[in-house]
């Protein structure tokens, strides 16, 4: 037995969050059981398809979705389907859907009647607004969470076209988030379920957990009162997507050496020189000369030649792939990135692969994904090691936090890392962030505190966010002493997390392999750019430069613009939310087995694999699929419109035929509805730009909130695209206690970004504010590693707990 063997999951609903949360745990090892309507998954009528023909066997976004699984259909609304499908409540110890909650209520999969099914089973209830709170029966889609949640809004970045709608990133992303935060939420239960027979439900909003990853842009609001969004000019510059002679690179350069070292690169010109791009200040303020100069330097040069170039004075660019290109990147072959899968239906295929790289080789593609109904007679499995076949343990007296009683030595900083540990620790972990006045975290220097504040190492809006709920060693690990202290740390830890370059760890001499000679069963995490192997695994990465390696850019864009970036530095938060589910998993697989593990997450991977719609279509059909900015393939209308007011924005899409005739009555044209242009889907695809003038000239003279109440009131998706200060005041948000508003002992109370889901057997909201640089360190020191006062005053004054 190894991973998560033998691990019962039941997933119900259709589409992208709850199939890939299933997904990541089915991958390594568990065995899925997928719910379907008897007319199937609405995955399979997504594609992409191969030739374009639609066929529920070939689509390749559920195909991507789908490994590992079996799949039985049922129709609950017959009583002999609900009967079964209880069989399977007991069956299973998780089950994850993401069915709205009026259709769940009509299901029956409520988690009360689930639980007097199976005590023990953990739930996970992944909808778009959650299951409480004033929208917690609108509907949604990928469109509207994205906007909803605050991320389109930022993007594409650095924009000078007020007239363009903020852009969400293509594909499901807001979803494929979603998923990533249910499996670890899951997993997390799931390891506290084996110790004490606990099962737990945990109601996750897709647009709460969208609202947490904003990077700086939501601290800005709250702390200073700017209003960010995808216009205007950046802190950094340069920082752009620039066009090579044979096609586009992305360059960011965030602090002053990378500017200098860029400079030496373009042979010191003259013009690079003046006071006018002395600073990251003055670039940005003068952004339209500076590129003026740069623009015909980027001509000059191949993308390979100067991505090789560049990388080699550690300066962040990346190019802007292609699927095409995707596949034949060294780096992702080298490390195994890209799986053959033979499909009964589909035939063979190239997928795309697991999002890290394991030490325990649990990760493995056992079997396609299912025909529809394919394994509807197989007998349910009995594996004996499954936590739902055994008696269960006697329940905890008091609720406790699903990792309660798990350490973790964080070494992480900025925020790939801390995005990881900060998952942890709201799931109850003891995270003790390691740092010293001769290594603070680099967020923690941001001179971004509280308006009318001066800044200062506590007092950093980014560092409090991602720090809540932590303790804080301060350790200098530049003297033997502070390694010392740290390896009896280690031993006495669960998990260490960093997101040093590759060397670094070993180079302090701790590395994957002393740390398992400390601690034989430790579940380590390295987050890195490329990754730890590999003939790239020295090469530099940022986050933002991600989605151009992976080619989410390459897909992101208006139609008929260039590729577009994604508005945040989406590669850190999700490696680190990879790492978080990987790390759960590691947990409860080290529980059933005693084996521990190490996770090698790269950025690049982590994000490459989530674009499955782009990349089955280059797979199936050889295509690069087009820029559609805020369209869907099939679907019409489905866009961002302009509102009343400046810079407002709403969205709308209709799924069904019965939609686009509800909004045509709220928009009081019901012709519109037999106009032979827009008839069926088909039509209204055909003659997009028509409608879409329509549907803008009925919005541009309406209120935002007043559309998407009307709309939503006659079941039609639609929401705002929310800026910063929308999210802090939003109604919903803020009655389910999404906000977090602690005192803090050097920045008061300010309001942070929460937890994105709520549990029901345990305690919920972050549990402490951030902590001062070494507030636990005698704590630390005393009570964990059994030092005395005097010790600890005395490595103080050597300067080891510095």
């Amino acid at each position: 037995m190894q991973g998560l063997e033998g691990v019962k999951v039941l997933e119900l609903g259709h589409l992208v969050s709850a199939a890939y949360a299933t997904k990541l745990i089915a991958d390594l090892g568990a065995d899925v059981i997928k719910v379907e309507e008897p007319t199937g998954d609405r995955a399979r009528q997504h594609g992409p398809f191969p030739g374009g023909i639609i066929d529920p066997e070939k689509s390749g976004l559920f195909l991507a979705l789908n490994t590992n699984k079996q799949s039985k259909t049922l129709d609950l609304q017959h009583n002999q389907d609900r009967h079964t499908l209880s069989d399977l409540v007991a069956w299973a110890d998780l089950l994850i859907h993401n069915y709205p909650p009026a259709q769940m209520t009509a299901l029956g999969l409520d988690y009360a009647s689930c639980e007097v099914i199976n005590p023990g089973l953990v739930m996970c209830s992944v909808t778009p607004f959650g299951l409480t709170g004033p929208y917690k029966d609108y509907k949604a889609n990928e469109l509207t969470l994205a906007h909803g949640g605050g991320w389109a809004w930022l993007s594409p970045g650095g924009s000078d076209r007020p007239d363009l709608p903020p852009l969400r990133a293509s594909g499901q992303q807001a979803d494929f988030q979603a998923g990533l935060a249910a499996a670890t939420a899951s997993l997390a239960a799931y390891y506290r379920a084996l110790q004490t027979g606990q099962g737990e439900h945990i109601d996750l909003s897709v647009q709460a957990y969208t609202a947490s990853f904003l990077e700086h842009n939501f601290l800005f609001y709250t702390y200073l009162g700017w209003k960010t969004s995808r216009l205007g000019r950046r802190l950094q510059d340069p920082w752009k997507i620039f066009e090579c002679q044979d096609g586009p690179i992305f360059l960011a350069v965030a602090e002053e050496d990378q500017w200098r070292r860029l400079q030496e690169l373009m042979g010191n010109p003259n013009w690079s020189q003046q006071d006018i791009f002395r600073n990251a200040a003055k670039r940005a303020k003068n952004k339209a000369e500076l590129y003026k100069h740069l623009n015909p330097w980027f001509q000059e040069w191949k993308v390979a030649d100067l991505f090789r170039a560049g990388q080699e004075k550690r300066i962040c660019f990346a190019p802007v792939f292609t699927m095409a290109q995707l596949a034949e990147q060294e780096q992702l072959r080298a490390r195994n990135f890209f799986v053959e899968v033979s499909h009964p239906q589909a035939g063979t295929l190239t997928h795309l692969g697991p999002p890290y790289q394991l030490h325990e080789p649990w990760w493995q593609i056992r079997r396609p994904a299912p025909l529809l109904g394919e394994h509807n007679a197989a007998p349910l499995s009995t594996d004996a090691t499954s936590q739902s076949s055994q008696p269960p343990a006697p329940k905890l007296q008091s609720p406790t936090l699903p990792l309660a009683g798990i350490r973790v030595a964080d070494f992480s900083w900025v925020w790939a890392g801390p995005f990881c540990t900060a998952h942890l620790a709201h799931l109850g972990a003891e995270v003790i962030k390691i740092e010293s006045q001769t290594r603070t975290d680099m967020t923690r220097r941001l001179p971004i505190g509280p308006k009318g504040m001066e800044g200062g190492i506590n007092r950093s809006a980014i560092f409090n966010q991602w720090a809540q709920g932590k303790k804080s060693l301060q350790l200098n690990l530049t003297k033997p002493e502070g390694i010392a202290i740290v390896k009896e740390l280690i031993q006495k830890s669960d998990v260490v997390v960093d997101n040093f370059a590759t060397g670094v760890m070993a180079h302090l001499g701790l590395g994957y392999g002393d740390l398992k000679q400390l601690k034989p069963n430790i579940i380590v995490a390295s987050i890195s750019g490329y990754g730890h192997t590999g003939p790239q695994k020295h090469y530099m990465a940022y986050g933002p430069a991600i989605a151009p390696l992976t080619g989410l850019s390459s897909l992101t864009g208006y139609p008929g613009g260039p590729p577009a970036e994604v508005g945040i530095s989406y590669g850190d938060p999700n490696a680190g939310i990879n790492a978080a589910a990987a790390i759960c998993a590691a947990l409860a697989a080290r529980h059933r087995t005693g084996t521990g593990q190490y996770i090698d997450i790269s950025l690049w991977e982590a994000v490459a694999a989530l674009v499955p719609e782009g990349w089955m279509d280059y797979a199936m059909n050889g295509n690069q699929p087009a820029r559609q900015g805020n369209r869907d393939p099939w679907l019409a209308p489905h866009n961002c419109f302009q509102c009343g007011g400046e810079d407002e924005w709403v969205t709308i899409a209709c799924g069904t035929q019965e939609e686009w005739h509800a909004l045509c009555t709220v928009m009081e044209q019901p012709e519109l509805a037999t106009d032979p242009r827009f008839r069926t889907a088909p039509d209204r695809k055909t003659n997009e730009d028509a409608l879409e003038q329509i549907v803008t000239a009925w919005t541009s003279q309406r209120d935002k909130w007043d559309i998407t109440q009307s709309l939503q009131a006659v079941g039609v998706a639609a929401f705002p695209s929310m800026k910063s200060r929308d999210l802090a005041e939003d109604p919903h948000l803020n009655a389910q206690d999404y906000f977090v508003r602690l005192p803090h002992p050097e920045v008061g109370k300010q309001t942070h970004t929460g937890i994105p889901w709520h549990l029901t057997h345990s305690p919920n909201g972050v549990q402490a504010p951030a902590p001062l640089l070494g507030q636990h360190t005698d704590q630390v020191m005393g009570e964990i590693l059994g030092y005395s006062a005097q010790e600890i005053i005395q490595l103080k004054e050597e300067q080891v707990l510095y």
